[in-house]
């Protein structure tokens, strides 16, 4: 188990009305796992994945991740776990626009104090592990939008990360490369990380080794998809 949520919710208060975000919610993400989180727009599941990736606090419950408990640490604790711990793969990519592919993976490294050897073999082994090491000199917007999310999978796993949350990772991409990047995510999880994925559409279900679903902020586990 690499995190725990334990009757862990959340509640955003706007004038003298309460927005309940995130009902109580108790669930565990495990090693060699692939959770896919599944949900309408809106019910709460970038909710689930913030609480899980540390960027927010729980307005209720208890929440663990790599045996830490978030609720008792203090902003620039939660900041080294969030960098050391986790990598995060987003919709969007967001890749920075005037470095290349090499240098976008090499990013996280050079937060962390790396030295430029190691983090230069480090860049190159997650490069080949998504098998773009060929494009490592190209700039995103010479990249198709397939090849941008592989460099962002690259970078989300440079720091050897326990925990991989992405958020709507292929709700920008083709068909083909949706079943090229799921793969990979698959296999990521096979090989013994925890990957959590949020996003709305069915195609994924076949990817995932468990499934939950949110709804209007409530989390249930469904069964049967243990591939």
């Amino acid at each position: 188990m690499i995190a725990e949520l334990k009757g862990a919710g959340k509640e955003y208060k706007t004038g003298d009305q309460t927005i309940v975000a995130l009902q109580p919610t108790t669930l565990k993400l495990n090693e060699g796992e692939l959770l896919l989180i599944i949900g309408p727009s809106g019910s709460g599941k970038t909710t689930l994945l913030s609480l899980l990736g540390c960027v927010i606090y729980p307005s209720q419950g208890d929440l663990w991740v790599d045996g830490q408990h978030v609720n008792q640490l203090k902003e620039t604790a939660l900041a080294k776990l969030r960098l050391n711990t986790i990598g995060f793969v987003f919709q969007n990519f967001n890749l920075l626009a005037p470095l290349t592919a090499e240098e976008n993976v090499m990013m996280p490294l050079q937060l962390q104090g790396v030295n430029g050897s190691e983090a230069r073999d480090r860049t190159q082994r997650a490069l080949q592990t998504v098998g773009m090491t060929d494009r490592r000199r190209n700039l995103p917007k010479q990249l198709s939008g397939g090849q941008q999310q592989r460099i962002a999978i690259a970078r989300a796993l440079v720091t050897n990360p326990k925990l991989v949350l992405c958020d709507e990772p292929t709700a920008s991409l083709d068909k083909d490369s949706l079943g090229i990047v799921m793969n990979e995510l698959r296999t990521l999880a096979d090989g013994g990380k925890s990957v959590a994925v949020v996003t709305h559409d069915p195609r994924l279900k076949q990817y995932a080794h468990r499934i939950v679903e949110v709804d209007n902020g409530v989390v249930t586990e469904l069964s049967g998809f243990n591939n």
